[in-house]
C-alpha cells in the first residue's frame, strides 16, 4: 500500500520521499517518478531517526508522515521468535518514529502522521494475538497523541488508518471477502489524509466489523476469534 500510497501522491505533482528495506523497488518508483526522494533503511534499525532526519533535511522539510511499514503472519503454535519480530516491527520501531514525529511536528508548529494499523486491532485473534495486540497498540497510541496535540492547541492532526483485507502480499491469496484493491485502498487512505479524519476503515464497509468485534460479547466471540 505504501507504494501505491507514494506513486498517486507523486503523479499528483507532490513533493514525495519514501523509505524501504530494498533498494531495487526504491530504484524501481524513482524510475517512474524521478522526483521522488528515496533513501534505504529498515525501519528497525537503531538509526532509523537518524535516516529519517537526514532524508526530510534532503528533501526540504516535511509537512506529512505516513508510517506504512508493518507486517504479521499467522502464529497458530504461538511461536514466540515470531512474536517477538511482529512486536519489534510493529509496536517499538511505530513508537519510536511516532513519537519522533510528534515532536517534530510541534516544534514545527504544524504537520500531520499518519499510521495504517489494522482492522485487527479491535480485537484479540487466537490466529495472530501478537499482531492484534500490535495494531491495537499502534490505534491507541495514535489516538493518545491526537489528544495530546488537541490540548497543545496546535495544527498537528493524526489519522489512524485501519484497513480490512487488501489485495496486498499479506492476504496470502486466501479467499477472503470484502478485499479491497490496492490502487482503490491508496486512494481512500490519501482522501482521509486529506480531510484530516482521526480514524478511518478502508473501505468504509469495515466499520459494521469493527463495531461488531467491539461489541460481541466474549462467550459469542471467542467461538470466533
Amino acid at each position: 500500500m505504501g507504494r501505491s500510497i507514494a506513486a498517486l501522491y507523486a503523479a499528483g505533482q507532490n513533493q514525495v520521499s519514501v523509505t524501504g528495506r530494498r533498494m531495487e523497488l526504491l530504484d524501481e518508483l524513482q524510475t517512474q517518478f524521478p522526483a521522488i526522494q528515496t533513501a534505504c533503511f529498515d525501519i528497525m534499525g537503531d538509526n532509523v531517526i537518524q535516516q529519517l532526519q537526514l532524508l526530510i533535511e534532503k528533501s526540504g522539510g516535511a509537512d506529512l508522515i505516513i508510517i506504512s511499514a508493518g507486517g504479521g503472519e499467522p502464529s497458530e503454535d504461538l511461536d514466540w521468535k515470531l512474536d517477538e519480530w511482529t512486536v519489534q516491527l510493529n509496536v517499538n520501531a511505530f513508537v519510536k518514529i511516532a513519537n519522533w514525529a510528534f515532536h517534530f511536528f510541534n516544534q514545527q508548529g504544524h504537520g500531520q502522521l499518519a499510521c495504517i494499523s489494522s482492522i485487527a486491532a479491535n480485537r484479540g485473534n487466537a490466529a495472530a494475538p501478537a499482531y492484534s495486540a500490535a495494531k491495537a497498540f499502534q490505534s491507541t497510541y495514535m489516538e493518545g497523541l491526537s489528544i495530546k496535540a488537541t490540548k497543545l492547541n496546535k495544527p498537528i492532526y493524526f489519522t489512524c488508518i485501519e484497513p480490512g483485507f487488501v489485495n496486498t502480499k499479506m492476504a496470502k491469496s486466501k479467499k477472503l471477502f470484502w478485499v479491497v484493491p490496492v490502487e482503490k485502498a491508496a486512494r481512500q487512505i490519501i482522501n482521509a489524509i486529506e480531510h484530516k479524519k482521526r480514524k478511518v476503515y478502508i473501505s468504509k464497509r469495515w466499520r459494521l466489523i469493527a463495531w461488531l468485534a467491539k461489541n460481541l460479547p466474549y462467550v459469542v466471540y471467542k467461538r470466533l476469534g
